[in-house]
């Protein structure tokens, strides 16, 4: 089944003959799955709006701008257009190993490409790896799980609600699949929820290029403070795992202290922690150490 962003992620796999589908199907003439509502205790967000109409919301870009951000670095202005939030949550990773049709351990055979002696592993995880190295591609995820977001699936047995943060799995839960959805559920809809409506928020992306490439480490934060002090935080990585990578330790960190260049260079370092970089990645440990200091910076 395929919604805007996953469409075009779908187009690059099956031009590359990687997977072989009996059948495609197109959820995007279905009304029901489209638009952005208020619910009660937060914001609906339909699968497949599309991206540009979730960076022109007034109303996400008034309480939940990191959204609109990270939405706004997708790709290029052509593929926001018509690619949906739904799409790029649940697009397939980019491993150019894997992407090519080679056996890999996601693949189901018995080897990780990309993670051997001469592997060329520039944009792969410095967390999480479990056989696999790849990284989820998605830049919206990141800030949906900064924002405590809930997934909406559906299928003919009836509906659940799946945190964010739960949605997304790494290898040693899935090693062929990106997401916890089954193969009889779709992604209908994302669910916001007020506790960070208006907070104050941060989001970056590093890539090679601005437009098209996939991050190489991006950032988002979500911080409720109480006067000056951060009271509560978020602070999720993105680029850097096969799931959007919280930053917990960071988030024990930065809680009672305020915005300032001395409490972002002592909690900056916290962002690395237990990182396990492979040949050609390790410049990501001290991107996310200054992506964790910009953030605290304000």
């Amino acid at each position: 089944m395929t919604a805007g962003c996953s469409a075009q992620d779908t187009y690059g796999w099956l031009k590359d003959r990687a997977k072989n589908p009996q059948a495609m199907i197109d959820l995007n003439g279905i009304d029901a799955l489209r638009g952005i509502r208020a619910v009660d205790g937060g914001v609906e967000i339909g699968a497949t709006t599309t991206l540009r109409d979730i960076i022109r919301d007034e109303g996400i870009n008034r309480d939940f701008e990191v959204l609109a951000q990270a939405a706004g670095r997708v790709a290029s202005p052509q593929i926001r257009n018509v690619g949906t939030l739904g799409g790029n949550l649940v697009q397939d990773t980019r491993c150019w190993y894997y992407r090519r049709g080679l056996d890999c351990y996601r693949a189901g055979g018995n080897s990780c490409y990309a993670n051997g002696a001469e592997s060329m592993n520039r944009e792969h995880a410095v967390f999480g790896a479990s056989r696999c190295v790849a990284v989820s591609p998605s830049d919206t995820a990141t800030a949906l799980v900064a924002l405590d977001a809930s997934m909406v699936v559906t299928s003919l047995a009836g509906q659940r609600t799946i945190s964010a943060e739960d949605f997304f799995v790494g290898p040693a839960t899935h090693i062929n699949q990106m997401t916890s959805l089954e193969a009889d559920e779709i992604l209908t809809a994302v669910r916001l929820p007020a506790k960070w409506a208006g907070k104050r928020f941060y989001f970056e992306k590093v890539a090679d290029r601005d437009v098209w490439d996939f991050a190489l480490v991006s950032i988002a934060v979500a911080m409720e403070f109480d006067g000056d002090t951060i009271a509560d935080s978020r602070f999720v990585c993105g680029g850097v795992s096969c799931t959007p990578h919280r930053l917990r330790n960071v988030e024990n960190a930065v809680r009672g202290k305020t915005l300032s260049d001395e409490n972002a260079d002592a909690v900056a370092t916290l962002a690395s922690e237990g990182a396990k970089p492979l040949n050609y990645n390790h410049f990501k440990l001290p991107l996310m150490e200054n992506l964790v200091r910009r953030a605290m910076r304000g």
